[in-house]
């Protein structure tokens, strides 16, 4: 039989870790009065923390995303923000159009 153990405290731990803070994200965040300096500053964190891990993604690619060129993977971007912009912003056509551009693109080279 297989020593589970180590895995369980790699579970526990990785749960642990992120849901306290989004326990006290929640607590935090009630008390926050919509509009407030803070809750802006909240909002500008979080869309910079994603825009970096995307950018990352972008430039720095692991696994199969690695073998594409960087041309594609910025022109797909590009192209998927730009369609994101023209339709209202709307996020699901963005990434729509960002993953068959690449998708395309990919199957062509």
């Amino acid at each position: 039989m297989t020593d589970y153990g180590p895995y369980l405290v790699i579970l526990f731990a990785g749960w642990f870790a992120t849901d306290l803070w989004r326990w006290l994200g929640v607590i935090a965040g009630n008390r926050l009065v919509e509009g407030s300096e803070a809750l802006s500053w909240v909002r500008a964190v979080a869309t910079a923390l994603v825009m970096a891990v995307t950018a990352k993604l972008i430039v720095f690619p692991t696994g199969s995303l690695e073998a594409s060129p960087l041309w594609l993977r910025l022109a797909a971007a590009g192209l998927g923000f730009a369609a994101f912009l023209v339709t209202g912003q709307r996020v699901a056509v963005g990434v729509v159009v960002s993953l068959a551009l690449l998708s395309l693109g990919l199957a062509l080279l």
